[in-house]
């Protein structure tokens, strides 16, 4: 009777698992409940382990049925929780073009009194770090600029373009969604030191200031490669209003309904919104690599989108959740970097020594082989 009622909950805990594969593969603005059930993701597929790890003991032969479940579906498991422990990098002589990028939102160098701390301290040194950053393309979200003609009294400090670009040797695409009325700019941004060939932007809309922009670089292997950088919409939940709703059966009836809406309306904005850059990454006759805040965890419509053309960097070399988001809310990975198939991924570090913002940073070693 023990074993009867386990078998059964261990079908139903497959069942779970399948469907909620499926749900991420729907996109909100077709069916937006799908979204929730995608979250459940992570739950099913450590549930299944259990259950193999429960008939391995009881009964081998039913164990191999969670078993094949929990190999098929190991690259979702990846996606969140990756593991590599026995992996070696690639020694430095390993043929191939190498590209470092580093991927970052920076939170407008905590321009805002609200953000600000003494003496701009920690807006002086995130610009500097930057400046001074070994990697050959940085691509930065949520990007702050006081040109020398803005007359803000504070120039001198985010003048961010000049610093991390001509100064440090790069050449440098901003994209533009506002200026304000000091002369100073918001958007995101591509520094490079290799020659930009080429530059674009894809718009998401007059309603959204989040975008997407693009480069052609020049490599000094003579190859061209395309590198996007984009900012999807933003989840648009307060972190007290997150902590409160789990904290408490009270708080979850006061903040969660509302929780619940402004994501659903995040995710219908993040889904066609990834559907519209894959169609622009389709047509790119160059190697690409994608740097993004994605706004989405790994068990999403936008970021299932991704790993289903592109190698997510974290979940091929990582180790570990790999999180991003600087905050209350734990092990949260939205910013992320993808490859085309033509890279091979070397190395990955988010640099959880670097504060400043609510995102860790993250660098990545690609090599493009010779051909």
């Amino acid at each position: 009777m023990r074993r009867s009622f386990a078998f059964t909950c261990t079908l139903l805990i497959i069942g779970w698992l399948l469907v909620a594969i499926a749900c991420v593969q729907v996109p909100a603005y077709t069916f937006w409940p799908a979204t929730f059930g995608a979250l459940t993701l992570p739950v099913a597929l450590v549930l299944n382990l259990l259950a193999v790890g429960y008939w391995l003991l009881r009964n081998w032969r039913v164990a191999t049925l969670p078993l094949l479940v929990a190999i098929l579906t190991w690259p979702h498991f990846q996606r969140g929780l990756a593991l590599h422990p026995l992996r070696v990098a690639p020694a430095s002589t390993a043929p191939g073009q190498r590209v470092r990028v580093l991927s970052a939102n920076v939170r407008i160098f905590n321009v805002y009194p609200q953000l600000r701390d003494a003496e701009l301290n920690s807006s002086r040194q995130m610009i500097q770090w930057l400046a001074d950053n070994p990697a050959d393309i940085l691509c930065l979200q949520e990007f702050y600029n006081e040109p020398r003609t803005s007359t803000s009294k504070e120039k001198n400090i985010f003048n961010s373009v000049e610093r991390i670009g001509e100064q440090a040797g790069r050449q440098s695409f901003v994209s533009r969604t506002l200026t304000n009325r000091v002369g100073a700019e918001f958007g995101i941004a591509i520094f490079s030191r290799y020659p930009i060939l080429r530059r674009g932007t894809v718009s998401f809309g007059k309603l959204s200031q989040n975008h997407a922009m693009w480069v052609d670089l020049r490599l000094p292997s003579a190859d061209t490669i395309r590198v996007f950088n984009f900012h999807l919409q933003s989840m648009s939940l307060d972190e007290r209003d997150i902590v409160d709703s789990y904290s408490s059966k009270a708080g979850f009836k006061r903040k969660g309904l509302g929780l619940m809406r402004r994501f659903k309306r995040g995710a219908v904005a993040r889904s066609w919104q990834v559907d519209t850059l894959v169609r622009r990454f389709e047509r790119s006759p160059y190697p690409l690599l994608l740097c993004a805040d994605l706004n989405d965890l790994p068990y999403s419509y936008s970021y299932d989108q991704l790993a289903d053309r592109f190698q997510n960097a974290w979940a091929s070399v990582g180790n570990g959740f790999g999180h991003t988001y600087h905050g209350q809310v734990p092990l949260l990975r939205i910013d992320n970097q993808f490859a085309g198939p033509e890279w091979l991924v070397d190395d990955i570090w988010v640099h959880y020594e670097i504060p400043y913002s609510d995102h860790f940073p993250s660098t990545v070693t690609y090599r493009l082989p010779p051909k």
